[in-house]
């Protein structure tokens, strides 16, 4: 029997039955009165763990943790939870065993909440969430559209998961398939997963399987496992959200990986931008290590691991994996030749496998469950389900879980509630500041790695960033492109220099002095540095142009031709003085930096256009409104 000084489990059998005891004492926990607060980046971003504290305090002062009938010693009323994915909303509070969840609370909502819902069961009107679409309050998270229209597999138990908690994972059945796997043949696991069709989350979509196939077939004594958690795409944070809220699945899967291939040790590279996840993920290796669940003599056999977490100093290039292994190293993050690949010789020339964390979080499940299982979502080259950031001028933003095979118009419609400004979509982003711009006649196509290729765009880590009317195309690559010139490692002359080049020939765009031979260019520059680059960064990196150049092309001639259809290029457009309001008053040409107002007492002034820089200082000076914006 494991006690509470000795937590170390020797043998499957003896974890399958503590697991037993746990999943009986977490359904009586649900049962009891207990509140659920989210400590995730976005909820803690907005105040959440000033308000967690506040409610220790408050039950503390009124003893209602003596009240409060616990199961055991270790439950306590208060409990820290993941992000369930509307961080719009943060921060987000349950309230269990009623699942009646409020939205925006502030530590000045604490005692009521505790008086009218705690202890007496009754809802506070203003602090439940509003369905974007039905316009009606829901009470509880389930309930609401942003939920109702998911497909939750690696996400499920939303808002009710102990996110610092081994053994609530291992109530939630955390673990099993670790002790079953450890009893399996190692091919007979790399079997299981090939048979599954689980692709890597982390970008193109290369068949796990294979990966691990690859990794078991190297020779070698020493080989390494690596968890790629270096999510650097801009509005992307799938990877955060499941380290935070459910480090266990992602370190079981790693466990699991290690055992299949023959790895004795891993490192789980992660962001340092990501201080929560860095936490909770050592978090989980120590729990791991007290229940011998990593370590030396892994549940009593043969097999050894340790795992390590490596922090990234932010550079993007370090997502490409070969980069990332240089950096591990302790070498400056740069990508190497393939081949050959890591699974070859990676980390220190070792054999080596690199998952990302959403494709680690499905292991251990797919183990668990069962192929068949697995396989009744998504579509069949791209079976399963995927984890996607939403971000833009929406209703509801935040990450989301959806079964491939979702389209982009259901996401946006009917999960997201469609646009918060009232303003047409008229293009997504997809698949990071490297994805590509589709309209609005693809958003009927089913999201998944195949289809999405088949008209120019990838998956990639996830990102969808929704591009209403009122935003320019044009603009729009030249921002992605901005990123990803400015992260470019620089190794390779094709991606340093084109990217560069690529870049000023968009700003000619947007500063209204291109020409068509500018428009030729742009097509060759794009497509030499997608073919040339060394590596996926490169290769990737002039998408936004090529998708918009394809989509989009009648933006860049309007842009020639003098005028940016949405009139956001601030080039085409010109302040001028209304002659009627000018007051004379000079106060516009006192404050013009450029000296390009002039005039003189009892005439209008007028501003000279070729001094003019746009930058709107005029605007705010004038008291009388004289001077507008047009074009």
């Amino acid at each position: 029997m494991i006690t509470t000084t000795e937590k170390r489990f020797d043998n499957a059998q003896e974890i399958i039955k503590y697991i037993d005891t746990l999943k009986a004492k977490r359904e009586k926990k649900l049962q009891k009165k207990s509140i659920y607060v989210c400590v995730g980046t976005g909820c803690t971003a907005s105040g959440s763990r000033k308000v967690y504290a506040k409610f220790v305090d408050v039950i503390k002062q009124k003893g209602l943790d003596v009240a409060i009938e616990k199961i055991d010693d270790d439950d306590e009323p208060v409990k820290r939870t993941g992000c369930c994915g509307l961080c719009s909303l943060g921060p987000l509070v349950k309230i269990m065993p009623s699942g009646i969840t409020y939205s925006h609370v502030t530590v000045d909502d604490v005692e009521e909440i505790i008086e009218k819902t705690l202890i007496n069961g009754e809802p506070i009107e203003r602090l439940l969430l509003t369905d974007p679409i039905s316009h009606q309050k829901v009470e509880r998270l389930e309930d609401a559209t942003f939920f109702k229209n998911q497909t939750f597999y690696i996400m499920n138990e939303i808002g009710k998961s102990e996110c610092e908690s081994i053994e609530d994972y291992m109530a939630r059945g955390g673990y099993l398939s670790l002790a079953k796997a450890l009893s399996m043949d190692r091919k007979e696991i790399i079997e299981i997963i090939k048979a599954s069709g689980l692709r890597g989350r982390g970008g193109g979509g290369f068949p796990t399987g294979l990966k691990w196939e690859a990794a078991y077939n190297s020779k070698g004594d020493i080989k390494y496992i690596v968890c790629n958690a270096d999510e650097g795409d801009p509005g992307a944070f799938m990877n955060r959200t499941l380290l935070e809220r459910d480090p266990h699945s992602v370190l079981e899967g790693m466990i699991i990986a290690a055992y299949a291939i023959g790895a004795q040790e891993g490192y789980a590279y992660i962001r340092a931008e990501y201080p929560i996840a860095v936490e909770m993920f050592n978090k989980a290796i120590e729990s791991a290590k007290e229940y011998g669940l990593l370590g030396d003599n892994i549940l009593g056999t043969d097999f050894s691991l340790d795992i390590h977490v490596k922090e990234g100093a932010g550079a993007f290039v370090c997502g490409e994996e070969t980069a990332l292994l240089s950096s591990i190293e302790g070498k400056r993050g740069t990508p190497r030749p393939r081949p050959p690949f890591p699974a070859q010789a990676g980390l220190w020339g070792k054999p080596t496998l690199i998952n990302n964390v959403e494709t680690y979080g499905n292991v251990a499940k797919i183990l668990r469950d069962g192929v068949e299982s697995y396989r009744t979502r998504g579509v069949q080259k791209s079976p399963g389900t995927k984890m996607f950031s939403v971000t833009g001028p929406l209703n509801l933003t935040g990450i989301i879980e959806v079964q491939f095979g979702t389209t982009l118009r259901y996401i946006l419609e009917n999960i997201c509630g469609g646009t918060s400004n009232g303003r047409r979509i008229k293009a997504i982003q997809i698949g990071g500041p490297s994805g590509a711009c589709l309209p609005e006649e693809l958003f009927d196509l089913p999201l998944d790695y195949d289809t999405l290729k088949s008209v120019g765009a990838m998956v990639g880590s996830g990102g969808i960033v929704a591009i209403t009317d009122d935003r320019c195309m044009v603009e729009v690559a030249r921002f992605f492109l901005d990123f990803t010139k400015r992260e470019s490692c620089g190794k390779c002359v094709p991606c340093r220099e084109g990217t560069m080049q690529a870049y000023n020939i968009l700003e000619k765009f947007t500063q209204g002095k291109a020409t068509y031979e500018d428009l030729e260019t742009l097509e060759y520059v794009s497509e030499i540095v997608r073919t040339a680059s060394l590596c996926g960064l490169g290769k990737t990196a002039p998408n936004p142009i090529i998708s918009t150049l394809k989509y989009f092309k009648e933006e860049y001639i309007e842009h020639i031709e003098g005028k940016c259809p949405s009139g956001m290029c601030t080039a085409f457009k010109k302040y001028i003085i209304s002659p009627e309001k000018c007051k004379s008053c000079s106060l516009c040409a006192r404050s013009c930096p450029n000296g390009a107002i002039s005039g003189e007492r009892g005439k209008p002034y007028v501003i000279d256009q070729d001094k003019c820089v746009k930058c709107g200082l005029c605007v705010t000076k004038c008291k009388f409104g004289a001077i507008e914006l047009v074009g």
